[in-house]
């Protein structure tokens, strides 16, 4: 299962990890995020040990989605040694998820 990341807790989490990191950001009233929720947790177990794969919720969060502008969501960040590097804006398909999670291995 995905990691709750939050406005206290991301950078620990987040830019401190040594593995790439996914971080999906969400809302509970958003029919495309509940769409995508089963992949990301999907490829929490999948990439376990490999990658660290987040969900921050967009409603109990302010700092984090304006620091990283995200107006749409869903909206899935990819970040390696603390720095953005990819992103995808809407939903996807978890081969999509995939490959951008795979190139930063």
């Amino acid at each position: 299962m995905a990691i709750a990341v939050n406005d206290s807790n991301f950078n620990e989490i987040v830019i401190n990890s040594d593995k790439p990191v996914l971080v999906d950001f969400w809302a509970p009233w958003c029919g495309p995020c509940r769409m995508i929720a089963p992949i990301v947790d999907e490829l929490a177990v999948e990439y376990e040990g490999k990658a660290v794969i987040t969900k921050c919720d967009v409603d109990s969060n302010e700092s984090i989605p304006v620091k990283y502008s995200i107006r749409n969501i869903p909206t899935i960040l990819f970040f390696k040694n603390g720095e953005l590097k990819d992103k995808i804006v809407g939903s996807t398909t978890k081969a999509a998820i995939a490959a951008k999670l795979n190139g930063l291995m």
